[in-house]
């Protein structure tokens, strides 16, 4: 299984970003895949995240801001990123299990995921 994350970068507090993550190796049914962040001298946390059920959540920090989408044609997972904060600079991180996870806790933790892409900076300043 191999995720490669892109799509990271600088932003003015207010802009937009995308994020893509490209999954190889990996079968989206029966599975869970998520969006993740830290930021120096913080713990991993989780974002949002996707069942193969069509659950979808998001953590409190970013709902109304942040959605995840999952292009099963070509194998690719989203994180759009809307009215950017300067609190949202991280490296974010997406991941995947071989897991169908259905609560909300369970789909933002880390420690149920163990697939994980290389990550990819987001930086918001002005």
């Amino acid at each position: 299984v191999r995720l490669v994350d892109s799509g990271g970068g600088l932003m003015q507090p207010g802009g937009s970003l995308r994020l893509a993550c490209a999954a190889s190796g990996f079968s989206f049914s029966r599975s869970s895949m998520g969006w993740f962040r830290q930021a120096p001298g913080k713990e991993r946390e989780g974002v949002a995240a996707i069942n193969s059920d069509g659950r979808t959540v998001v953590a409190d920090s970013v709902k109304g801001r942040f959605n995840i989408s999952l292009e099963k044609a070509w194998d690719v997972l989203y994180l759009q990123m809307n009215s950017l904060k300067p609190e949202d600079t991280a490296m974010y991180f997406c991941a995947a299990t071989s897991r169908i996870l259905y609560s909300t806790g369970s789909l933002l933790a880390p420690p149920n995921y163990n697939y994980w892409g290389q990550g990819t900076q987001v930086t918001v300043s002005s």
